[in-house]
């Protein structure tokens, strides 16, 4: 195979990137693409590998916060709601037609298979213009969430409640028992309670919250997740798509992009479930600190909303009196 290239941003790929790149050519020959030229585009959680000369980006997991198993079954349900958008004319990136539309194990891992998109104003211009254009770029895009939410709320299939969070969150907080990545014993104590009340939520969200808009959801902040194109913007990354409140895809995005939402939607948000949402998306990311061990680099990106975390109330039992 041809040499792997630095990634988008002239980094040099990481060892955890050229196994990923290994991973995705050899796949991809499998299924009878060229992968002449494979370029990494992104490292994090996951690595996007374009398959170049193809039009085709594969998504090969890097840190797993879930079961090899689980994982599988979450990236048919993304294949599935991501396709389907796509067919019904939903502004999003599509599973790449040049595959069969599910999974590809190699290796020990699951991938799957995207169309390429040629971006046309990357975030990182946008952070190069300073924090208010960076805002103002996001408080658009939480405007376009609504037209996506439109879309989703017609999905015909099931999906489960809250997903991001239960059970996923479990298994991690019972991992930082054993290594608690700088949490006291409280901290630990503490989330564990929260976990407990977010399930108990999940299992009867109309019951606390009467007039909550229960519907399929991006479920990993769209308004975050998405590529700008010469044709128009479009939505990405549905790993964790879920049902839920509208509230929890709009968890963090700050007051003038939640009101965005609201004109363009037409619908007003339920502050209190806001701020329940909101504190959730933080508990998620305390368990994600169980992950700090396979990648120390997080560590550091983690702990300003850890700090948040603290920060805020916790969630108690109160929560589910109705």
């Amino acid at each position: 195979m041809a040499n792997p290239s630095p990634d988008s941003s002239g980094t040099p790929l990481s060892e955890r990137a050229e196994r990923a790149v290994r991973i995705a050519v050899r796949a991809a020959r499998r299924l009878g693409l060229r992968a002449d030229a494979p370029r990494v585009l992104h490292d994090v959680f996951n690595v996007l590998v374009h398959l170049a000369p193809d039009p085709v980006v594969v998504r090969v997991p890097s840190l797993a916060l879930v079961s090899a198993e689980e994982q599988t079954i979450k990236q048919r349900r993304e294949l599935d709601v991501a396709g389907w958008l796509a067919d019904t004319g939903a502004p999003v990136v599509r599973p790449s037609p040049l595959v069969p539309r599910e999974p590809v194990a190699c290796e020990g891992r699951s991938l799957t298979f995207w169309e390429f998109v040629d971006e046309k104003d990357p975030l990182r211009e946008a952070v190069a213009a300073g924090p208010e254009a960076l805002e103002d770029r996001f408080v658009e895009q939480t405007g376009w969430t609504a037209q996506l939410h439109g879309f989703l709320a017609r999905y015909p299939g099931e999906l489960p409640v809250l997903s991001p969070v239960v059970p996923t969150v479990e298994p991690l907080l019972a991992a930082l028992r054993k290594e608690p990545q700088g949490l006291t014993t409280a901290d630990l104590d503490r989330a564990e309670q929260e976990y407990a009340v977010l399930e108990a939520l999940a299992a009867d969200l109309p019951g606390r919250f009467p007039g909550a808009r229960i519907q399929p959801l991006h479920g990993d902040g769209p308004s975050y997740n998405l590529l700008r194109t010469a044709e128009g913007h479009l939505f990405s990354d549905f790993e964790d798509v879920t049902s839920g409140p509208v509230e929890w895809d709009l968890a963090m995005v700050g007051p003038r992009a939640a009101a965005e939402y609201e004109r363009v939607s037409g619908h007003s948000l339920d502050r209190a479930l806001l701020d329940v949402m909101e504190r959730a998306r933080l508990l998620q990311v305390v368990g994600a600190l169980a992950v700090v061990p396979s990648m120390p680099e997080l560590g550091p990106m983690l702990a300003p909303m850890v700090d948040q975390w603290r920060e805020r109330p916790p969630l108690g039992p109160d929560l589910l009196v109705r």
